[in-house]
């Protein structure tokens, strides 16, 4: 048995050789087998004398000629080899030619193109004007109004399905999703429920009492809060965490094509994963609002104690500035703020591209999305609420 190695006549005569026709001018000429074994010699060796010669600051136009016309045959390692050599020519802006090679070898020369495929020279980028760039974002926008709005009825749809068929909800989802958006949010949003209840009475208070009207913040800020401030910093905190969540969930099971696999099932997406979220943020938005109303009063009774106002005052001007339709507003502007930022972070969660980054694309956009759709809403509801009363 006999293993293939160095042809041992190559080891007399080197297939490589260097020589200096004049300080401008150097031809590497190769004979017989070139490949790996009959280079190993030779390889460093011309490197380093070529390196040497373009070294050389008082010659100008360094012109290297390659020639292959005595190569019986060659492998991968010849082409490498020329790459080298070639390369290190256009670094100091030389000149490199090939002669003599046989054309058999040429397919093989222009598919490694050493230097253009393997060192590509940029291509510059070429800048969109701004109408170019004004129809695409508007083209994307009503892209995104379109889904927005087939997947607002699919989901319609699908909720009504679920109020006639209630058996078939995966109530399991519906439980683990409510508990990780109201139960595991609780800290947070009693949090910044209790920080902006001192906050408001403290700016408020300041105003106030200049006109010596410091007994008339609690009722007001009472009022701001059930109205206003508890559903607004519920719903921004479901965007930011339950939101991104959702998205980050199901653009997971996107990427992983597990949504084509429930589709290629015969089960509808949207009945499987997106009704016990949105369902799970019917339910929580009005409680964790409710508990945010309750926090941020409590904090604005407490700093009014530093202005005087005893418990008893500020629980009675709460009972006249607060009526039942005004928690019952807030409570149904939660609702709403519910149902837009679960919608949102499952929309976002559907629409995963592919790649590395694509969750956390979705994640983002599901926050931003959501965050605007609450504004809308809120001005919606307010205009609302200014014609009707309520």
């Amino acid at each position: 048995m006999s293993i293939s190695g160095p042809n041992p006549s190559n080891l007399l005569t080197p297939v490589a050789v260097w020589s200096l026709t004049d300080p401008g001018h150097a031809q590497v000429t190769l004979s017989g087998a070139v490949n790996v074994y009959s280079l190993a010699g030779v390889w460093a060796d011309i490197r380093s004398k070529q390196s040497l010669w373009l070294g050389q600051s008082s010659t100008q136009g360094h012109s290297l000629i390659f020639d292959a016309s005595k190569v019986s045959s060659l492998d991968g390692s010849a082409f490498a080899f020329l790459i080298d050599l070639q390369a290190a020519q256009n670094k100091v802006g030389g000149q490199f030619d090939i002669q003599g090679l046989d054309p058999k070898y040429q397919p093989l020369l222009r598919e490694f193109d050493p230097i253009n495929n393997l060192f590509p020279v940029p291509a510059p980028k070429q800048k969109r004007s701004f109408v170019v760039s004004t129809g695409m974002a508007a083209q994307n926008l009503m892209d995104d109004a379109r889904g927005l709005v087939t997947f607002t009825g699919h989901l319609s749809a699908d909720l009504v399905w679920s109020i006639r068929n209630i058996r078939q909800v995966r109530w399991g989802d519906f439980v683990n999703a409510a508990v990780e958006a109201g139960i595991s949010a609780l800290p947070i949003v009693g949090l910044v429920a209790f920080l902006i209840g001192v906050i408001l009475s403290f700016q408020a208070a300041i105003g106030m009492q200049q006109f010596g009207a410091v007994s008339f913040v609690g009722p007001l800020a009472a009022l701001g809060i059930v109205r206003e401030m508890g559903p607004l910093i519920t719903a921004i905190l479901l965007a930011g965490r339950s939101s991104a969540a959702f998205a980050a969930e199901i653009g997971t099971m996107t990427v992983n094509s597990e949504v084509d696999a429930l589709v290629t099932g015969g089960l509808s997406p949207i009945r499987f994963l997106v009704v016990p979220r949105v369902l799970a943020g019917i339910l929580v938005a009005p409680i964790l609002t409710l508990f945010a109303d309750i926090v941020s009063i409590f904090s604005s009774m407490l700093t009014m104690q530093i202005y005087g106002i005893p418990f008893i005052n500020f629980y009675n001007g709460m009972l006249a500035a607060v009526d039942i339709e005004d928690v019952l507003s807030g409570l149904v502007k939660a609702t709403l703020f519910g149902v837009v930022v679960s919608a949102m972070g499952c929309l976002r969660g559907m629409q995963t591209g592919t790649g590395a980054a694509a969750v956390g694309i979705s994640a983002t956009r599901a926050v931003v999305s959501s965050i605007v759709m609450i504004v809308l809403v809120d001005g919606i509801f307010a205009y609302i609420s200014y014609r009707t009363g309520f």
